[in-house]
């Protein structure tokens, strides 16, 4: 049995997200079953999921052990270790920005063990309470925001909410993307497939989704774009440039079978999309918009080299 005491800086959050942090590896099905079977209390009464901790609130946990928590626990490899180490873009007192490699998930769970925030936790002792500020694809690369303090999350959750934040993707897609095109207005809408994996489609009884296109680079038979997301829907970039029939080079989602072969002939291994930049208010108050911003990865150069041939307008 733990107590965990809530200080000024974690008041104001949901008894169920407290839980997903603190209980690592315990899948979120057994952590509702926790909340409603009352095995977790807050100063020593029963609460549901969507309770709101105050400063100086007693949450008492209930034990876990577990192989998972066992894995989620454990440090980074050496090799990811370095890799974190170099992609650190900025580090202060209230935010860490990481340039995060392709292939690495944000967060561990669903059959992978370890995450960026999970192996950043572990990396240093100053990162131990770091939380994402937003999420990307495993397969992209680029920029993510994480926050080291509770106040810092709730602003920066809430100028994500308002749409006040502008985020910047390059990606490398099939084709001569048309250069009027600059503008994708589709709604889109989540749904499963059969064998009960995630997928994002346009639809009618989709929500509302926005990207802004603008062509950076025509190549050979493939266009480097810059996609700007007005929205923050699942895979919206990804859909967007798919059902405008310029699909993103090694998307194992939405490019078709065909589309893949081609891909991997021009030697793509993997999604070529990547978050660039991302620009926020200044969470203190005291001054203007912050930037970050991340470089293309090696492997995008590369390729993009390999492909190049002279630039003409779009």
């Amino acid at each position: 049995m733990r107590v965990v005491r809530i200080d000024a800086d974690g008041a104001g959050q949901r008894v169920d997200n407290l839980l997903l942090r603190e209980l690592k590896g315990v899948p979120r099905s057994r952590v509702y079953s926790m909340l409603r079977k009352g095995e977790v209390r807050v100063n020593g009464g029963r609460i549901r999921a969507s309770h709101r901790l105050d400063a100086g609130d007693e949450v008492r946990l209930p034990p876990w052990r577990g192989p998972s928590a066992a894995a989620a626990s454990a440090a980074p490899s050496a090799s990811l270790s370095g890799r974190l180490i170099a992609g650190i873009l900025h580090d202060d007192a209230d935010l860490l920005v990481m340039d995060k490699p392709a292939g690495l998930a944000v967060h561990g769970g669903s059959g992978i063990h370890v995450g960026l925030v999970e192996a950043l936790r572990q990396l240093r002792p100053e990162f131990a309470k770091l939380e994402l500020v937003h999420r990307i694809d495993r397969d992209t690369s680029g920029v993510v925001l994480l926050a080291k303090r509770r106040s810092v999350l709730r602003i920066l959750h809430t100028v994500l909410r308002e749409r006040l934040a502008e985020k910047r993707y390059l990606a490398l897609v099939e084709g001569e993307w048309p250069g009027h095109l600059r503008q994708l207005d589709a709604p889109l809408e989540r749904y499963l497939a059969a064998n009960g994996e995630r997928f994002v489609r346009v639809s009618a009884a989709g929500k509302p989704s926005l990207t802004r296109v603008r062509v950076v680079h025509r190549l050979a038979g493939v266009t480097l774009i810059e996609a700007a997301p007005e929205s923050g829907r699942t895979h919206q970039i990804r859909v967007h440039l798919a059902a405008a029939g310029h699909p993103i080079l090694g998307d194992p989602k939405y490019a078709d079978t065909a589309a893949l072969e081609r891909h991997a002939a021009l030697g793509v291994m993997r999604l070529c999309l990547h978050a660039a930049s991302i620009e926020v208010p200044d969470w203190t108050g005291q001054g203007g918009p912050r930037s970050f911003e991340a470089p293309l990865p090696e492997d995008m150069t590369a390729l993009i080299a390999s492909l190049a041939r002279p630039a003409s307008s779009g």
